[in-house]
C-alpha cells in the first residue's frame, strides 16, 4: 500500500486509471452519451501518460537514436487511434477539426502556458536558436503544404472527386518524406533534446525493465482502442444533446484527450527552465502531427472506405496560418518571456471562443 501511495503521489495522474472501470459500467448498463463520452475521455488521458512512459522507458534502454524514434513515432498514439476509429464511424470533419486542434494547441497553449509560467518563475529563457529556426522553417513548409490542397482543389473538381483524391494522397506522400528526412536530420544532432532520454536511468533501471515497459505499452494501447471507441461512439449523440458542434469536440476537446500528459510535462521542464526540451516536445508534437499522422490517416482511411482528403476549411486554415506564424515569430530569436507566453495563449482563447460559437465546421 506504501509503494502504491508512493507511486500516485508521483505520478497523480494516474489515479484517472480509475474511470476505466466505471466507463466500461456506463457502457454496459446504457447510460447517457455524455457520461459515456466523458468517463472515456478522461480514461484516455492517463492511458496515453502510461504509452508515454513506457514508451521513454524503452527509450532509456535502447540508446538516444533508437529512443528519439520510438518517442517521435509514437508520440501521438492515443490520438492517431482516435483519429483511426473516428474515420471508420465516418467523422472525417472531426478528424480534421482534431489535426487542426493538435498543432495550433502545442503551438498557442502548450508553447504560451510554457513559456509564461516559466518566464514567470525564471525571466528571459533561452533555447537552441538554430534548432528553432529549423522548426519555424519546417512549421511554414507545413502551412504551405495544407494550403495547397485548399485552394487548389477548387479548380479541380469536387472533394470527393478522384482528381482531389489524387491531390491528397501526393500532398501526403510528400509530407511523410518530409518528416522521414526531418527526422533523420534531427537525430544526427547530438544535443538535439529528441536524442535524449527524459527519464531518469537509474529510476527506469530500478522500475522499468524493459518487458515491463512492452507489457505497459502493449496493454495501455489495447485500454486506448477501447475507451476510444467507446469516445468515438458517443460523439453524434452527444453533439445532438449539448449543442456544442462536433468542430469544436475535435479542434479542442480530442487533441487535449490525447496530449495532456505530454502538455504537462512541456511545461513542467519550462518551469524547471529547461525551455530547450519544453520547445522540442511543444514544436515536434505539431510537426508530428502535419507531417506524418495526418498524411499517414488520408493512406489509412482510403483503405478503410471512408477516403479523408487534405482540403480544411477557411476556420480551420485561418487557425494553422495564424497559429504557425505566431509561434515562429515567438521562437525565431531563441528567448521567451512571460508576456510572449501570455500573447500566444490569448490567441488560442480568441480562437476557442470563435470555434465554440461556430454552429458548424465551415
Amino acid at each position: 500500500m506504501k509503494i502504491l501511495i508512493s507511486y500516485l503521489q508521483r505520478h497523480p495522474i494516474h489515479l484517472l486509471l480509475l474511470a476505466i472501470p466505471v466507463s466500461i459500467l456506463s457502457k454496459l448498463f446504457h447510460w447517457q452519451p455524455l457520461w459515456i463520452f466523458g468517463l472515456s475521455a478522461i480514461a484516455v488521458i492517463p492511458l496515453a501518460s502510461l504509452i508515454g512512459e513506457s514508451t521513454e522507458a524503452l527509450a532509456a534502454y535502447t540508446g538516444p537514436k533508437i529512443g528519439g524514434l520510438l518517442n517521435a513515432t509514437l508520440g501521438n498514439a492515443a490520438e492517431l487511434i482516435i483519429t483511426i476509429l473516428a474515420i471508420r464511424q465516418g467523422l472525417l470533419e472531426l478528424v480534421k477539426a482534431s489535426i487542426t486542434g493538435s498543432i495550433i494547441g502545442n503551438l498557442l497553449l502548450v508553447m504560451g502556458l510554457s513559456m509564461l509560467l516559466g518566464g514567470l518563475k525564471n525571466g528571459i529563457q533561452r533555447f537552441d536558436r538554430q534548432q528553432s529556426s529549423n522548426h519555424a522553417v519546417m512549421l511554414v513548409v507545413v502551412i504551405v503544404a495544407l494550403l495547397i490542397p485548399s485552394f487548389f482543389s477548387h479548380s479541380i473538381g469536387a472533394e470527393s472527386s478522384w482528381g482531389v483524391e489524387l491531390l491528397s494522397l501526393g500532398v501526403a506522400g510528400v509530407m511523410i518524406a518530409l518528416y522521414v528526412v526531418g527526422l533523420i536530420y534531427t537525430l544526427k544532432v547530438s544535443k538535439s533534446p529528441i536524442t535524449v532520454a527524459a527519464v531518469d536511468m537509474e529510476e527506469v533501471s530500478q522500475n522499468w525493465k524493459p518487458l515491463h515497459a512492452l507489457t505497459i505499452l502493449a496493454v495501455s494501447t489495447f485500454g486506448v482502442v477501447i475507451m476510444s471507441e467507446f469516445l468515438v461512439g458517443s460523439v453524434e449523440e452527444v453533439v445532438l444533446s449539448i449543442g456544442v458542434s462536433e468542430f469544436f469536440l475535435g479542434i479542442i476537446l480530442i487533441p487535449l484527450i490525447g496530449n495532456i500528459a505530454e502538455h504537462l510535462v512541456s511545461v513542467t521542464v519550462a518551469v524547471r527552465n529547461n525551455m530547450d526540451l519544453s520547445m522540442e516536445i511543444a514544436v515536434s508534437s505539431s510537426l508530428q502531427i502535419a507531417l506524418f499522422v495526418a498524411p499517414l490517416l488520408v493512406f489509412i482511411s482510403l483503405l478503410m472506405g471512408n477516403p479523408l482528403t487534405l482540403i480544411f476549411n477557411r476556420f480551420e486554415l485561418l487557425a494553422l496560418g495564424g497559429g504557425v506564424v505566431i509561434a515562429a515569430m515567438v521562437a525565431f530569436d531563441g528567448e521567451s518571456n512571460w508576456l510572449e507566453g501570455a500573447a500566444l495563449l490569448g490567441i488560442y482563447l480568441i480562437l476557442g471562443i470563435g470555434f465554440f460559437l461556430l454552429p458548424t465546421g465551415g
